[in-house]
């Protein structure tokens, strides 16, 4: 239930190096074989690690303080990264924590690759956000999004004779677009006469103003009612205004300034880019800029329905969109043209109603009409894609043993080779002869890299966090396997305290991740940090048991149907094997949590397990499959997780539900959830603690008024480390 594909793909959200250049994709058919591929690909397996990105910069060996959450919350992070065309500049967003007003700031930063060791250059300040570059064609500009303005809007900032030690200065920037409404994402033209936006409007106004308008009058109306008609009425964090994202063209002048009236390319089939976490990947324009595609959901059933459908369009409104993939009616989507525009590749899926189905690369022959899934037989599920400049290759990310590498799939045969090693690649953009791309593990967060097409020790970039990673002591991480659920191979990881003594016995925090379809793999995270844990002098378990994503999409789909039965099965065994191979763990002395699909295990452990946990955790957990069905957002999910609609198929909701075995609860727990979260409804976590205090077991309550299913402001997230570490202290270190 808060899972993250390209931008995060809906969410799972019940929920959330060495060389690898000779790794190609082999069908993982046994046991063995799994071992065997791991052991080449991860350097980290049977040994512990500090920094399993290549490249990347270890801490000091006797740092004077541990890592804590206010480290963390303070640290920069880094995204959008964009090359120029001809490679040799890479422009990114830099985010920045601003503690006084409570929330990130973002700038755009570039970097001359060409130049060893060199200082990125910052383009624009980080008082009003700046973020999404994008580079002209010619290479002459970078385009961003900005709230300078007051509302968000397109600029461009000159790259040209722009000095990356700051020996130049920084040209001015200028606003492009000059619209009543925010732009959400934005794509210029290969020709740079157009640029497509998207924005929120109301698809019966016959303009922008009108909209606007109408937003005024509502915020100025005395008046509170608001009347719906159909599902979403409410989606992730928001209620529904009646709005739609939609892609609006329009032209630009020879310096650059949008012109003319926007014309709407999307006709209101549906929301694009896709709510709420569909971005600029959703669209794109054909080489030439004379087509758009985009992929659009309709709204027609939209609650309950993962269809999407990739159409395409005249660039300049003079068509009706087009459907080209009408025949499939699950999801199709990330449209991306070949350079020579004689093909669109794009992600599929093959069944319906199913997020959490194996995303495959799939190639249209735009003459011919002839489609041919690339990877239909690779068992790994695509996250975000891009072509090579010849368009012989496809590179991708894809989750692989408790990993996210970048991969390169030829164009041709559909054969994957992973080009980067351990550790999670989170963004990328493609260069003329090299891939620049973010990426972090368990104990280091993001910075820039670059690797060769082939692969090969990849460069570092940046050093965003060096001063602090510098200064602070990290607990060490290993991933292990063990035979879980029928004997079938599982992994997991095991992360040490910072102060480690192995003749000590440390305290255990047992993570759970939610999705359920998701992992805690080999990834550094700005929620669920383990770090934060082993800086409090926590030893940290994570199991990626049944239904986990990365070892193929049996192992995904087993959790279906099944949330309390495999996945239980395997964290009980994953947590003895660890405790087994790892003495220093102290047996006696573990507490259990878990978010979203892992805050309903919590709930569920509570009956099933009762009296395994020092304490427990559970964060926007599930009580209540029945009720929950009702009072969620996106249908589908339970649907094809519980075989149909509650009334339907009320037994499948009732087989693991943790609300019918309170009677047997009696571990301490901590409830925490956010009143923002219409994915797991906080009547949900509320409903947990008035059971807990009901029975008399001793419980709080931690709410967000102003968070949704994840915490995200920088005060919220020390408050929720200060809470749970206390009651951690509280149950395993009175």
């Amino acid at each position: 239930m808060g899972n993250t594909r390209q931008a995060p793909r809906y969410g799972h959200a019940y929920s959330y190096a060495k060389r690898a250049s000779s790794l190609e994709y082999n069908p993982l058919t046994s046991t063995k074989r799994a071992i065997m591929s791991a052991e080449r690909f991860l350097p980290a397996l049977g040994l512990w690690c500090m920094a399993g990105v290549a490249g990347a910069a270890s801490p000091t060996a006797d740092p004077a303080l541990p890592f804590t959450i206010q480290d963390m919350v303070r640290m920069e992070r880094i995204s959008d990264v964009a090359v120029s065309p001809s490679g040799k500049h890479v422009a990114f967003a830099q985010r920045t924590t601003d503690m006084e007003a409570n929330k990130g700031r973002t700038s755009i930063w570039l970097l001359d690759t060409g130049k060893r060791a060199a200082t990125p250059l910052r383009l624009t300040d980080g008082g009003p956000n700046s973020n999404s570059p994008e580079w002209s064609k010619d290479g002459k500009y970078i385009y961003f999004l900005s709230n300078r303005s007051g509302t968000n809007q397109v600029w461009r900032i000159s790259a040209v004779g722009t000095g990356p030690h700051g020996d130049t200065p920084v040209p001015e920037s200028t606003q492009v677009t000059n619209l009543p409404l925010d732009v959400g994402s934005f794509h210029v033209s290969p020709n740079a006469d157009r640029i497509l936006v998207s924005l929120e409007v109301f698809l019966d106004c016959a303009d922008l103003v009108c909209t606007k308008q109408r937003l005024d009058a509502a915020a100025h109306s005395s008046a509170t009612g608001a009347l719906h008609t159909q599902l979403f009425i409410r989606h992730w964090d928001s209620w529904s205004d009646g709005r739609r994202s939609q892609v609006f063209t329009l032209g630009l002048s020879d310096s650059g300034v949008a012109q003319g009236s926007p014309i709407n390319l999307t006709g209101g089939i549906g929301d694009v880019p896709g709510k709420p976490f569909g971005g600029r990947e959703d669209y794109a324009f054909s080489p030439d800029g004379a087509q758009v595609a985009f992929s659009v959901r309709s709204l027609a059933g939209e609650a309950w329905s993962t269809n999407f459908d990739i159409y395409t369009v005249a660039a300049d409104g003079g068509s009706l969109p087009k459907n080209l993939t009408a025949e499939n009616l699950a999801w199709d989507g990330q449209p991306a043209f070949s350079p020579d525009g004689s093909q669109l590749a794009y992600v599929a899926t093959d069944r319906p109603g199913f997020e959490a189905d194996r995303f495959h690369l799939v190639l249209l022959n735009l003459k011919s009409g002839v489609k041919r899934a690339l990877t239909l037989n690779w068992d790994r599920s695509i996250n975000s894609f891009a072509w090579s400049q010849d368009g012989k290759t496809l590179f991708a990310t894809a989750d692989h043993l408790g990993q996210r590498p970048l991969w390169a799939i030829d164009a041709a045969s559909g054969r994957a080779s992973a080009i980067t090693g351990a550790g999670e690649v989170e963004g990328f953009a493609v260069g003329s002869s090299k891939v620049f791309y973010t990426a972090s593990n368990l104990g280091y967060p993001a910075d820039l890299y670059a690797v060769g097409f082939s692969g090969g020790k990849p460069a570092q970039l940046t050093h965003l966090n060096q001063a602090v990673l510098g200064q602070r002591k990290f607990g060490e991480y290993q991933q292990f396997s063990f035979a879980g659920w029928n004997s079938e191979n599982v992994f997991g990881y095991v992360v040490k305290p910072v102060d480690f003594k192995p003749e000590r016995k440390y305290p255990v925090a047992f993570l759970i991740h939610g999705g359920p379809q998701g992992s805690f793999g080999n990834a550094w995270s700005w929620r669920w940090n383990p770090q934060a844990f082993a800086g409090a002098g926590y030893a940290v378990v994570m199991i990626d048991f049944h239904g986990s994503t990365g070892y193929g999409q049996a192992f995904t789909d087993s959790i279906s149907g099944d949330w309390g039965g495999k996945p239980l099965e395997d964290l009980k065994l994953g947590l003895d094997a660890a405790l087994k191979a790892n003495p220093w763990l102290d047996a006696n002395n573990v507490c259990a949590l878990g978010a979203s699909y892992g805050g309903f295990m919590i709930n569920w452990i509570a009956g099933q397990w009762p009296d395994r946990f020092k304490c427990l955790v559970s964060h926007d957990g599930i009580f209540d499959n029945r009720s929950m069905y009702y009072s969620t957002e996106e249908l589908w999910f339970p649907e094809h997780e519980f075989s149909g609609p509650e009334y339907q198929n009320p037994s499948a909701y009732t087989k693991f539900n943790p609300v019918d075995y309170v009677a047997r609860w009696r571990s301490p727990m901590l409830v925490i959830h956010g009143q923002q979260d219409y994915r797991v409804p906080d009547a949900q976590g509320l409903s947990v603690f008035t059971a807990l205090q009901r029975r008399g077991i001793p419980s709080e309550l931690l709410y967000f008024s102003n968070e949704n299913h994840w915490v995200l402001k920088p005060a919220d997230s020390i408050e929720w480390y200060d809470t749970v570490l206390g009651w951690l202290n509280r149950w395993m270190r009175p």
